[in-house]
């Protein structure tokens, strides 16, 4: 995937030296006063973080950013500026205005208007602060642990985020929750329309792409459907017990937008 020198979206928010681990004094001022423009309570934040302050030399040392950071926050903000551009057009073409989600990057774990939550939740959109959170070392999980690779699968993982806020912008979410199906019906409903929107990122996205990019996406999509994840936590696959979409749902929503490439072809007819 071709992303390096091109436009990076000024909404990602680098959280990741405020999160765990030592600190420094100003640092963790900082981090207060990003948290209260997040909408929550600083003290809190200080609470949480006073713990971990250092002094002197040494925190200059602990915060700075490595280069594959940098490298990440760079990728990050590129694919976002894409998602940007591709459902600015995408609402244009509803007469409507769309408002580009914030994206915080974090570390080992986070606070949003959601609650708390850890690396381990992966990332996640919160309708409430209609922001995406993501520790990009899940990128690393993706990669090694379930063999999805490649810089446009964790483009894919950014994008089905950024389909979570256009379906809260839309009220897409409102709508499938009350079809009176069970709450992992709904939530597979809502999933899987999401990745039929990066679906429709991707439509747009094409130039960009090596060849490979669109079948890395499809390996990603189908590593982390419900079904693979049973199986691979050796137990049985449970399909009422589905939160997401088996492999099979996952891929085919993907190729749904894909092949749509628009708003439209992934809203229920």
């Amino acid at each position: 995937m071709q992303w390096q020198g091109r436009r990076e979206s000024g909404n990602v928010v680098d959280q990741r030296s405020f999160g765990a681990g030592s600190v420094g004094i100003g640092t963790l001022i900082i981090g207060a006063i990003v948290y209260y423009f997040m909408g929550g309570n600083p003290t809190d934040y200080i609470a949480a973080n006073a713990p971990n302050v250092i002094h002197g030399s040494q925190s200059g040392t602990s915060q700075s950013a490595s280069e594959l950071d940098q490298q990440r926050k760079s990728f990050v903000s590129v694919v976002l500026a894409d998602t940007e551009d591709v459902w600015t057009e995408q609402f244009r073409s509803l007469s409507r205005t769309y408002t580009p989600p914030k994206l915080i990057l974090f570390t080992r774990a986070t606070r949003s208007a959601c609650g708390s939550a850890s690396a381990a939740t992966g990332p996640f959109y919160c309708p409430r602060d209609q922001q995406v959170y993501l520790d990009t070392s899940f990128f690393d999980e993706l990669s090694n642990s379930l063999g999805a690779r490649g810089d446009s699968a964790n483009a894919y993982v950014i994008a089905h985020e950024v389909g979570h806020h256009v379906q809260n912008l839309l009220g897409l979410t409102d709508s499938a929750e009350v079809r009176g199906l069970s709450r992992n019906q709904s939530s597979v409903i809502i999933e899987l329309q999401a990745d039929c929107l990066a679906g429709v990122w991707a439509a747009h996205e094409t130039k960009y792409f090596d060849k490979g990019d669109v079948d890395n996406i499809l390996n990603a999509a189908s590593a982390i459907g419900d079904d693979r994840l049973q199986q691979r936590s050796g137990q049985v696959v449970m399909p009422d017990s589905f939160t997401h979409g088996s492999s099979e749902q996952r891929t085919a929503a993907f190729r749904r937008g894909l092949n749509g490439g628009t708003l439209q072809s992934c809203i229920d007819r």
